[in-house]
């Protein structure tokens, strides 16, 4: 987990264009400079979108760069060895840096968040209307008149009724192939997350509250292609290195998951027994234990359902009520984690037992409050080595990378949702095809994939599409959505690509695609690549897998949908890798294939 930045150089790196004074990556595409007050962010000298900002107005002649390339190590995550390069400049009270894939700024003192975005009518845009658990749709729209569609308290409205809050990330198409996508990365303690308030075009970047003690977290633009876009890791570049000593009880992997199926199942060993089952008969490394363990049924405890789960080879997680969000009829147990006394002797007691880590849920929005307490809880975890998966909650800032026991997220529009409105049905395809361009592209996402049967509401994509969600969607704690029975019932081929399946990965791929239609991406673990497309329409769909980096094939598998509903798989053992694959209405593919190393 070591990490570094470097100064290669400090240098003048300021160019002249037509006049105007210019800031510039290291490798030229990417610049920003000034014009009618306001920094221009540019790519390949295309202009990608003015910034508002009072330093905008300051001299930027003169002004010198240090050179930073950074080279660190991830324990999970799309890309588990990560390098980058900026030019760093100071501008005022504002530092920023011009990467190779983006831009960065923050401000150096505690002042009030000035900047904003000028987001152009027309211009095509994905956007997520805030709520406090960040569980949203992000449609394609071209104009900032949308009607607020969720109820919740936390949608911010104008008198026309239209949403005037937005949640990171934001994706835009600022011309055709090149997008940008707006985000922050690098909460520390005495800040508070941000989120966008537009007043017509503009869009504000408004702290959830007050100032920031000390310098501001890093506003991040990622520019390029949609594969800059999908394989860039800025926002953990620009986040803090790895603060703990030891990381090798650190473990990604994948999870049996109880909610999906059985909404109250944690309440009862006997079904906590056939997750446990289901986990030690694919070789998944956990079961989650989720809400209500603490009021278990016929004079069965926790400590039963973990000793279980452990005499089948399996390392249980457990769930925890944060006691900030939903309180009041909210599910137990509650209360445990909020004085520091209390924590440390909770996880002490799980570490004792045997729980391998927790999911943490109903947090109360962005405040200062709410990212004090999420640090306190890594931290807290930590020392008794305890993973840990954060659910209703805000989306990742890299923390990920500074505390690597933080395996997963949710923040996301999930399959969970199955479980409680028929909203997700229709929808689901889609989204799942605007996903990996927008939400996972800042962090790991909890998404519970993987659903060949119904759950209260049914779901219309196809086996294929389920299991191909499994490699599309990153999550360093993978947790499978479905119950027992559904997996077990499916070909052996299926449960051994489960049983074989990674959580985290040696480098990721953009293949083709684009938001909302469709989406191919290759993740590489070790000398396995696994290929993963989904149709996001309800028409066929031919999707192009061009896949010029994989060398040496010595074998490879199809996973596909065969249209029959009787026997819905079509898998088979093939010898050259395709250039295109045929899927049909909500449909999905994909390739576990073994390469060579060289």
């Amino acid at each position: 987990m070591k990490s570094r930045i470097v100064i290669l150089s400090v240098a003048c790196l300021l160019c002249l264009t037509a006049g105007a004074q210019r800031l510039v990556s290291p490798n030229g595409r990417i610049s920003l400079e000034q014009r009618d007050g306001r920094f221009v962010l540019n790519y390949r000298q295309q202009h990608v979108i003015d910034i508002a900002a009072p330093q905008a107005a300051l001299p930027l002649k003169g002004i010198k760069a240090q050179r930073l390339k950074t080279d660190y190590r991830m324990l999970s995550g799309k890309r588990l060895h990560c390098t980058n390069q900026a030019n760093e400049y100071r501008v005022g009270d504002m530092t920023v840096r011009l990467y190779n894939d983006g831009l960065a700024y923050r401000y150096e003192s505690p002042v009030k968040e000035q900047a904003a975005y000028v987001i152009p009518e027309g211009m095509k845009r994905w956007m997520m209307q805030w709520t406090d658990g960040a569980e949203g749709f992000y449609p394609l729209q071209t104009t900032y008149k949308v009607k607020a569609q969720r109820s919740f308290s936390a949608v911010s409205k104008d008198t026309d009724g239209n949403c005037i809050r937005w949640s990171f990330p934001l994706l835009l198409e600022v011309n055709d192939g090149v997008f940008a996508l707006l985000t922050e990365a690098n909460i520390e303690k005495g800040q508070s997350a941000s989120s966008l308030y537009n007043d017509g075009e503009l869009f504000r970047v408004v702290q959830d509250e007050g100032e920031n003690k000390g310098h501001s977290p890093w506003r991040v633009v990622i520019v390029g292609t949609l594969g800059d876009v999908v394989e860039s890791t800025l926002v953990t570049d620009v986040s803090e290195p790895c603060k703990l000593e030891n990381t090798g009880w650190i473990h990604p992997g994948v999870v049996s998951w109880v909610y999906w199926a059985y909404n109250h199942g944690s309440d009862d060993y006997n079904i906590i027994k056939k997750y446990s089952d289901l986990a030690a008969t694919l070789h998944l490394p956990y079961v989650l234990i989720d809400a209500e363990w603490d009021r278990m049924k016929d004079g069965k405890t926790i400590e039963d359902a973990v000793s279980y789960a452990k005499s089948k080879g399996v390392k249980p997680l457990i769930w925890y009520n944060s006691s900030v969000g939903w309180v009041d009829g909210a599910p137990t147990p509650k209360y445990r984690l909020n004085k520091p006394e209390d924590r440390e002797k909770e996880f002490a007691w799980c570490e004792r037992i045997g729980v391998a880590g927790v999911k943490i849920d109903f947090f109360s929005g962005e405040n200062q409050k709410n990212m004090d307490f999420c640090i306190d809880l890594m931290e807290s975890a930590a020392r008794h080595h305890l993973l840990v998966n954060f659910h209703g909650a805000t989306v990742p800032r890299g923390w990920q990378r500074t505390y690597p026991n933080l395996l997963s997220t949710e923040g996301v529009y999930g399959a969970e949702w199955y479980n409680n409105v028929p909203t997700f049905t229709k929808a689901a395809a889609s989204h799942n095809a605007t996903l990996p361009f927008t939400r996972n592209v800042i962090g790991p996402m909890d998404y519970t994939p993987c659903a060949f049967s119904d759950s209260q509401h049914p779901h219309i994509t196809s086996h294929a599409h389920e299991l191909a969600l499994t490699v599309l969607f990153e999550s360093g704690l993978q947790h499978l959505a479905d119950r027992p029975e559904s997996f077990l019932a499916q070909p052996q081929d299926v449960q051994d690509f489960l049983s074989l399946l990674p959580a985290a990965w040696d480098e990721t791929r953009f293949v083709s695609g684009y938001p909302g239609e469709s989406c191919v991406l290759a993740r590489r673990s070790g000398n396995t690549w696994y290929v993963a497309g989904i149709n996001g329409t309800d028409e066929t769909k031919t999707l192009s897998v061009p896949l010029p980096f994989i060398k040496k094939v010595r074998e490879a598998t199809l996973f596909a949908d065969s249209g029959n509903k009787e026997q819905p798989w079509s898998i088979e053992t093939i010898k050259k890798l395709p250039a295109t694959v045929t899927c049909q209405p909500r449909g999905g593919f994909i390739f576990r294939i073994t390469a060579d190393s060289k």
